[in-house]
C-alpha cells in the first residue's frame, strides 16, 4: 500500500510487470464508445405507417410531444422522478447544479425523493413538451417482471419462436431459453425483449413465410449474427440509452445519416431508452412513425401485455430520496492477500454504468485456474441465481425480508458453486474464483451490484464501500482506485504491489 496526500489523490503510472506462476487477468483494452457500428447506410424494416411531422425549433432540433412543460418567470417547474439527482438534472436541462433551486433541501451528493419540485432556469430556450413513453420498470428487468413465465408466453402466442433452437456456444438452446439468458444477464425486461422480437420479426405469434436465421431482427450489424447475438444487441442498446440518460452522458438522439433531436429534459430513462434504441436502427422520418404513428410499437406492446402503467404503479417509483448503499465487506477471507486487477468497469457489457471490480486471488496457481481460494458473500441474503458462472444474491434485512439490493459475481467456477435458493450469512463461501464464464484472461471474480434490476454505478449517490474501502471514479476503465482514510490501492493488471489488499 501506499500513502495518499489527504488534498488531493494522485493516480500513478504502473509499469506492467509480467509476474510469472501468478493467476492476473489481462483484459483486452476496448473502446466502449465505438462498439456499435454506425454505417451510413443500413437496412430496416420498413412499416407501413405514415410519418408524422414534428415542429423544428429554431437550431433544427424537434420537439416530440404536444403538451408543454411549464415555464413561470424564466424557470422551468420540473417534478423530480425516480433516480434523479442534481447533476443528472442539470445535464438534461443543460444548466448547472447551482441554477437548480428547491423549497426543500437538495443534497448534490443523494438522489432526489421522486416528486419534489424544482425550479430550473431556461438555458434551452425551448418550451418542451413529453408524454413518456415507457415506465423505468418496463425497461429493466425489474419486480414487476419476477413472475413473468417466458416460456409459458412464448408456448401460448404459438409463434415461431415456441419451437426455435439455436446453437450458443457448446449448448442447445431454445427461443425461450435465449430470450431468459439476455434478459437475465442484462437486466432487460423480458416482455420489453419479446415484443422487440415481434415487432421485428412477427417471430412470436406468427410463422412467417420467410426466415431470416441470419438477422431475424434485421439489424444487419456483421458482428452479430443470429437470434442470440441480435436479441443481446437490441438488449444493449436499450441499456445505452437507459443508463446514458440516466447518467446524464447525452441531451440528444443522433441518426446515422446526420440528423438529431433534443431530447425533452423531463423525459424519463425507460422513454429514452426506447427513443435511443429505434434512433439506432431506423432513418428519423420511419423512427417518428415507428414511435408516433398510429401503427407504432407501444400499440403492440399494449396489445401483448396489457396496461404497463398501471403494472408499474405496483413497483414504482424504483428508487427513493433516502436510498442507501448496503454495508459491505471485500468478497474474500480475512487475511488472506488478493490483487485489485480491475478498476471500476461496466457491471455487465458496454451501456450498462462503471460500478464493477476485479480481484484476482494471489495464490501462486496457474493463471486460468479454478483458485482453491474462496469468494464469500459480502453481505448476508439469499442465492437467487446460480448458473452460467455467475451467482447473485439478494439482499435481506435482519427480518430476512429481500432489500431490492442484489450482488452480482462472476467468474464463479462450475465446481464448488452455491446452490440456487441458499441462504447465506456475511462471509459464507458462494464458490471459487476461475476463468469460466465471459471473457478472462486470468483467474478473478467480477464483483457488481444491482437494485431492483438496474446495474448501479459507482460513485455519488450509491457509492461502491466494500470493508471501509471507497472505489473511486474515473475517465478510464478497469484503471481506477480504492481508498480507506489516507492508504490506496490502485489497479493493476499484473497486480502489482500497489494493488495488493487484505481485507
Amino acid at each position: 500500500m501506499c500513502k495518499m496526500n489527504k488534498r488531493k489523490v494522485v493516480i500513478l503510472s504502473l509499469l506492467l510487470i509480467v509476474i510469472s506462476g501468478c493467476n492476473f487477468p489481462f483484459p483486452k483494452p476496448r473502446d466502449y464508445a465505438s462498439e456499435i457500428p454506425f454505417p451510413t447506410s443500413r437496412s430496416y424494416q420498413t412499416q407501413t405507417v405514415e410519418a408524422i411531422h414534428l415542429p423544428t425549433s429554431t437550431n433544427s432540433y424537434i420537439q416530440l410531444i404536444q403538451t408543454p412543460m411549464t415555464v413561470i418567470d424564466g424557470r422551468y417547474q420540473y417534478y423530480a422522478q425516480s433516480g434523479d439527482t442534481l447533476n443528472s438534472v442539470a445535464k438534461h436541462f443543460g444548466v448547472e447544479p447551482n441554477q437548480i433551486n428547491s423549497d426543500r433541501p437538495l443534497d448534490p451528493y443523494k438522489m432526489i425523493t421522486p416528486g419534489q419540485l424544482l425550479q430550473i432556469s431556461d438555458a434551452i430556450g425551448m418550451n418542451y413538451s413529453s408524454d413518456k413513453l415507457l415506465p423505468d420498470s418496463e425497461v429493466i428487468f425489474s419486480p414487476s417482471a419476477d413472475d413473468f413465465d417466458i416460456q409459458g408466453y412464448i408456448l401460448a402466442s404459438g409463434g415461431y419462436l415456441a419451437n426455435f433452437q439455436q446453437q450458443v456456444g457448446a449448448e442447445l438452446l431454445t427461443g425461450a431459453e435465449i430470450v431468459r439468458r439476455v434478459a437475465t444477464n442484462t437486466s432487460v425486461n423480458p416482455r420489453l425483449l419479446l415484443a422487440v422480437i415481434e415487432y421485428r420479426s412477427h417471430w412470436l405469434t406468427s410463422l412467417p413465410a420467410t426466415i431470416d436465421h441470419t438477422y431475424p431482427l434485421g439489424f444487419h450489424f456483421s458482428d452479430y449474427r443470429g437470434f442470440y447475438l441480435e436479441c443481446s444487441l437490441a438488449a444493449k442498446l436499450l441499456n445505452k440509452g437507459y443508463y446514458g440518460w440516466r447518467e446524464g452522458q447525452f441531451t440528444s438522439l443522433n441518426f446515422f445519416n446526420g440528423s438529431a433531436i433534443r431530447i425533452a429534459p423531463q423525459s424519463n430513462a425507460g422513454s429514452v431508452a426506447l427513443q435511443y434504441f429505434f434512433a439506432q436502427i431506423y432513418p428519423q422520418s420511419a423512427w417518428e412513425a415507428n414511435l408516433y404513428g398510429p401503427d407504432n410499437f407501444l400499440n403492440l406492446y399494449q396489445q401483448l401485455f396489457g396496461d404497463y402503467w398501471q403494472r408499474a404503479e405496483s413497483v414504482e417509483p424504483l428508487f427513493s430520496g433516502n436510498l442507501e448503499p448496503p454495508l459491505l465487506e471485500l468478497p474474500f477471507t480475512p487475511g488472506e492477500e488478493w490483487a485489485l486487477t480491475g478498476g471500476l468497469h461496466v457491471d455487465w457489457n458496454s451501456g450498462t454504468p462503471s460500478g464493477a471490480l476485479d480481484f484476482a486471488p494471489l495464490t501462486g496457481e496457474p493463471r486460468c485456474s479454478t483458485s482453491r481460494a474462496w469468494v464469500l458473500s459480502a453481505a448476508p441474503g439469499v442465492v437467487v441465481r446460480s448458473s452460467e458462472n455467475i451467482v447473485v444474491i439478494a439482499l435481506e434485512d435482519e427480518q430476512m425480508m429481500k432489500t431490492g439490493w442484489q450482488l452480482f459475481y462472476m467468474h464463479i467456477a462450475k465446481q464448488d458453486s452455491i446452490a440456487q435458493g441458499t441462504h447465506v450469512r456475511l462471509d459464507d463461501p458462494i464458490g471459487h474464483p476461475s476463468c469460466e464464464g465471459g471473457l478472462a484472461t486470468g483467474t478473478h471474480v467480477h464483483f457488481a451490484r444491482k437494485y431492483k434490476g438496474e446495474w448501479i454505478g459507482a460513485g455519488d449517490p450509491l457509492p461502491l464501500v466494500l470493508s471501509g474501502w471507497t472505489a473511486l471514479t474515473g475517465e478510464k476503465q478497469f484503471q481506477t482506485s480504492l481508498v480507506k482514510g489516507a492508504q490506496i490501492i490502485t489497479a493493476s493488471q499484473n497486480a502489482g504491489i500497489n494493488s495488493r489488499i487484505i481485507r
